[in-house]
């Protein structure tokens, strides 16, 4: 038979045991020579019975019922006597189950067949796989495939659970002022216009408190910038202390300034908690010889109004620092009401509307 034509035989009978193979058919067992040999890819022992070996295939077809995707990488084809071929193949075995272990080791099969009265039979099997000894009952080491895969997806979930952990770190820094540890002026900007725009959509009221320290530039000469520190972490804290209802945010708006935003809270709600705050500061009895108390006191202007279409936020925000001012002007450790409305004011044309 000329070469051509007997690697073309070669070819066959190995695409025909791969096909049987892979797609668990046992009429592949018929195959067997009764002189059969061969070693399994997670055995450590070579099969010298035919029966033996229909027996292995068959607990290998049970183990795994469902057809196997063989991906040839190489093949190998010897013609050693008339009646005697072999054939090696390289691929990947790619699982009916979820594998992340298996199907990218490289297997090896070698596989001898030899013309029995007028058939091919196969004579020999022997397939290597770079992988752990199966245990006993076991063809593919199925077992130890789930737990790696279970080890990994616990991997995978500590990781994930981790790398949630830590952009939510991230995310509460980046919205944390440093020194007071409450909302920052980023964090402040971005609620305010959330907060805004579901009271515009709900019709309720929402509430805003701006306060700033007394003198405080006179108390950072006189005390010391640690002790001008330790005041502003000490403010914060009293406001968050006046404050714990769910939804209010306490926020460092710039230097010396803060603010507490208050949805569902008009300007009596408002005003109520301005006040809280501002006894929570008198209790810290913080001296200040440059203040008229002696103490450290703050001005708190206070602004609250449902927001309606064409209002803008920060208008809004100039409402209640104008009222802080007010406070200031009156002669400071007091509360300033802007005037109380049911709807925001509109933009103020001009300048006003440039940023929009």
């Amino acid at each position: 038979m000329p070469r051509t034509e007997r690697h073309q035989l070669i070819r066959a009978l190995f695409d025909e045991y791969i096909a049987l193979y892979a797609g668990r058919d046992d009429r592949l067992t018929a195959k067997f020579s009764d002189c059969f040999s061969g070693f399994t890819g997670g055995g450590d022992f070579l099969v010298k019975d035919r029966a033996a070996w229909v027996d292995i295939t068959r607990q290998d077809f049970a183990q795994v019922p469902d057809s196997l995707r063989i991906e040839l990488l190489d093949i190998s084809m010897q013609d050693l006597a008339e009646d005697v071929v072999t054939v090696t193949g390289f691929f990947h075995i790619h699982l009916p189950i979820k594998d992340h272990i298996l199907s990218q080791e490289t297997a090896r099969l070698l596989l001898i067949f030899r013309q029995e009265h007028g058939r091919w039979m196969i004579v020999n099997s022997t397939i290597s796989i770079p992988y752990h000894l199966v245990e006993d009952g076991e063809v593919y080491p199925l077992k130890n495939l789930h737990d790696r895969n279970r080890e990994l997806e616990t991997v995978i979930e500590e990781r994930t659970r981790a790398l949630a952990e830590a952009n939510a770190k991230l995310e509460r820094l980046s919205n944390t002022d440093g020194l007071t540890g409450i909302a920052n002026r980023r964090h402040f900007d971005a609620m305010l216009a959330q907060e805004w725009n579901r009271a515009r959509r709900s019709g309720t009221p929402l509430g805003l408190i701006l306060l700033d320290v007394d003198h405080f530039k006179h108390y950072n000469d006189e005390s010391g910038h640690v002790a001008g520190d330790f005041c502003l972490k000490a403010l914060a804290e009293a406001m968050v202390r006046a404050e714990r209802r769910s939804g209010r945010l306490a926020a460092r708006y710039g230097g010396e300034e803060f603010a507490m935003l208050l949805p569902d809270t008009d300007l009596r709600g408002a005003l109520e908690t301005a006040r809280r705050i501002q006894a929570e500061v008198w209790k810290l009895a913080m001296s200040h010889p440059q203040s008229e108390t002696g103490i450290v006191t703050v001005s708190l202007g206070v602004a609250s109004c449902v927001p309606v279409e064409s209002m803008a936020a920060e208008n809004f925000v100039r409402e209640a620092d104008s009222a802080l001012y007010a406070a200031k002007r009156q002669g400071r450790n007091r509360i300033s009401p802007a005037p109380d409305a049911s709807a925001c004011p509109r933009r103020r044309p001009g300048a006003d509307d440039a940023g929009n």
